[in-house]
């Protein structure tokens, strides 16, 4: 069984930066690609983005498409979501997931989820 945890949610004013990590154990990290979704009050959770296992390929949302980069650190287990240039519609619950799956899966592709960290964006 693979355990993902996320940490570095929090509060932070529109324009600002914050960096998420997600922490895999009980598996082998380096063979799955690895995704971030968000679910923001009130809303289904939607896709935001993904890498693949080698960190060759990236796909983004283009909600988010040159404001978030998504990178992986397979020696740390270890995949991070920075996020620049914050807006207030970016506040969600953000969950990564891994899956043996490409970076344009969709969500019901992925097989672990953490239990997400809450990112809040004021205006």
């Amino acid at each position: 069984q693979v355990q993902l945890v996320e940490s570095g949610g929090g509060l932070v004013q529109a324009g600002g930066s914050l960096r998420l990590s997600c922490a895999a154990s009980g598996g082998t990290f380096s063979i799955y690609a690895m995704g971030w979704f968000r679910q923001a009050p009130g809303k289904e959770r939607e896709f935001v983005t993904a890498i693949s296992w080698s960190g060759g390929s990236t796909y983004y949302a283009d909600s988010v498409k040159g404001r978030f980069t998504i990178s992986r650190d397979n020696a740390k287990n270890t995949v991070y979501l920075q996020m620049n240039s914050l807006k207030p519609e970016d506040t969600a619950v953000y969950y990564c997931a891994a899956g043996r799956v490409g970076v344009r899966a969709t969500q019901r592709s992925y097989d672990y989820w953490g239990q997400g960290t809450r990112v809040t964006v004021s205006s």
